[in-house]
């Protein structure tokens, strides 16, 4: 019998500032509907130089372990995905075992390929756990990231930051992964990077999103071929990817996941053992509203109020998804999409455990959301514009980290 392996719990660390949309909006002289309806933004985190990548990933670490109780003597790895990393040879994941105290007797490494780092250090993971290389231990998997694009540009609006740890274990209350059925693909495109030296990512807009769609296909297809040998879709009178109770994708704003849900059901639609549609059919029910509105919004609630997280966007959506609807959907199985540029994309699927809610009451996002403080357009644009090797002297909230300084190259870290 294989091991049912899977995410236990997660937990989620935001920047304790955000903008809101619309007041950006009109600062920048643009329709507020362009933000809000265009890229399906609400408001946009914030960080300061204190709250770098490995400050937001040791708060949710340590969010995940005091609020789901988790006996880090049994973890056996850490893997922590991201595209921002804040040195080019100490890993993110070494800061983190150090500010957790974690056990020595850990696998512990980054995993970077733009947003699909995080995807690529919980497979790690699963696949780990589901070999019986772990012999019994659980991973930590954290996924961290401040998506930059700098003051007055045109992926401004679609910024943010933040993190979200995720316990991998044998007891996957929250999602049970199918191990096996993940389908891929990878094609070397320059669609979005970030030169050595640069803090802010350079992006071919339209490109890129012709790239995620493209290697989604792939990747969706993938699935689909192996969901279908093991009998869990089938071709009948509903499309493959509707029996799938919800479909998470990849946010780098929210509305991508419409054309996303939409390059899938075109998928279904031209492979149909049942022969190609008319253009304009194929067009309409790749389109349709009713499927979009059933299987993906519910999941973009939080994505909507902290704006891009590169690696962390999927779960970030999957936390969204479980925190609106976890009893709901116990025991039902759900897709997830992940893309990072460059490029990698990978389908899989998972079953819902019947502890979703009880898991997500636990991580309590509606506080970590309610605690922020709304700030003002030239507050913002004050906050960016600090040097970021400059921290403020800003004490940290109760259980979280901040950066304190940094000295001869060293970081260092106070809070917890």
């Amino acid at each position: 019998m294989k091991k049912r392996v899977g995410i236990e719990a997660l937990a989620v660390a935001v920047p304790r500032r955000y903008v809101d949309i619309e007041d950006l909006a009109r600062a920048r002289g643009v329709d507020p509907a362009k933000f809000t309806a265009g890229l399906g933004a609400k408001e946009m985190a914030v960080n300061d130089p204190g709250e770098d990548s490995v400050s937001l990933a040791a708060t949710a670490a340590a969010r995940l372990i005091q609020q789901q109780g988790v006996d880090t003597s049994k973890l056996g790895m850490l893997v922590v995905g991201t595209e921002t990393g804040v040195d080019h040879s100490k890993p993110i994941a070494s800061h983190v075992h150090g500010l957790l105290k974690l056990p020595r007797a850990m696998r512990t490494f980054d995993s970077q390929h733009a947003c699909y780092g995080g995807t690529a250090g919980l497979m790690a993971a699963v696949e780990w756990i589901a070999s019986g290389a772990g012999a019994g231990r659980s991973a930590l998997v954290v996924c961290t990231d401040i998506a930059r694009y700098g003051l007055k540009t045109a992926g401004e609006p679609t910024q943010g930051g933040g993190a979200v740890a995720l316990l991998v274990s044998e007891t996957p209350d929250l999602l049970a992964v199918d191990v096996g059925l993940n389908g891929v693909s990878t094609a070397d495109v320059y669609d979005f990077w970030r030169p050595v030296g640069r803090r802010e990512a350079l992006v071919d807009g339209h490109y890129s999103i012709t790239c995620y769609l493209d290697a989604m296909a792939g990747a969706y297809r993938g699935w689909r071929e192996r969901a279908i040998e093991q009998g869990l879709v089938r071709w009948d009178s509903k499309l493959p990817s509707e029996q799938l109770a919800r479909i998470l994708y990849h946010v780098p704003f929210c509305k991508m996941a419409r054309k996303a849900h939409a390059q899938v059901r075109l998928c279904d639609l031209e492979d149909s053992s049942s022969g190609p549609a008319t253009p304009e059919a194929r067009d309409e029910a790749a389109k349709s509203q009713a499927s979009y509105d059933a299987q993906v919004a519910k999941s973009l609630g939080l994505n909507a109020r902290v704006g891009n997280v590169y690696t962390a966007s999927l779960y970030l959506a999957l936390a969204g998804q479980l925190h609106a609807e976890g009893a709901a959907l116990a025991g039902q199985r759900i897709g997830l999409l992940s893309y990072g540029s460059g490029s990698c994309a990978e389908f899989f699927s998972g079953v819902v455990g019947e502890k979703a809610a009880e898991r997500m009451a636990r991580a309590d996002l509606d506080t970590v959301l309610a605690k922020r403080e709304r700030v003002s357009v030239e507050e913002y644009e004050r906050l960016m514009n600090l040097p970021y090797d400059a921290p403020e002297a800003i004490a940290p909230e109760p259980g979280t980290f901040r950066l304190a300084e940094i000295h001869e190259f060293r970081r260092k870290y106070a809070g917890a």
